[in-house]
């Protein structure tokens, strides 16, 4: 607590009750900054139209390793692109080379489907077996059954 002195008592200090703030506004605009910089990179750069799927959405690791197929047919393993000459290696290096991680691969619609099983290819060449398929989440249209969930 704060003390005040007056100039008339004696030896008497005033309590004051008021809460000083600036500490408080100080680590507010600290913590402002840290959330306006960190926001940024927690965003995915890699642009792809994902089709739509009815399916029921399963539980997603704290960090999933995605694998993405553009419509340029170039692949990227989370952000940065990869050849396919340098692919199993790139693979090798993001997961620390354990082949039971679940990768989660994303294709664009526009991608010729005999494309997307030659990326499943690689993986399983690589020897990746545990593959997850992303889409986007849709809503079935009034009068039309859910799809139901494939088995695990």
């Amino acid at each position: 607590m704060a003390a005040r002195v007056r100039e008339s008592a004696g030896d008497e200090l005033e309590e004051s009750h008021e809460i000083n703030v600036t500490p408080f506004i100080d680590v507010m605009l600290v913590l402002l900054i840290i959330f306006m910089v960190a926001a940024p990179l927690a965003t995915v750069d890699v642009n792809v139209d994902l089709p739509g799927s009815s399916a029921q959405a399963a539980p997603r690791p704290e960090t999933p390793l995605f694998l993405t197929l553009k419509q340029d047919l170039s692949l990227s393993i989370g952000n940065e692109t990869v050849s396919r000459e340098m692919f199993a290696a790139a693979l090798d290096q993001q997961t620390g080379g354990d082949k039971e991680t679940r990768i989660f691969l994303r294709a664009d619609k526009a991608v010729d489907y005999g494309q997307l099983m030659e990326v499943m290819n690689l993986l399983r060449a690589s020897g990746y077996l545990k593959i997850a398929l992303v889409g986007l989440e849709t809503v079935p249209a009034a009068g039309e059954a859910a799809a139901p969930a494939p088995a695990p």
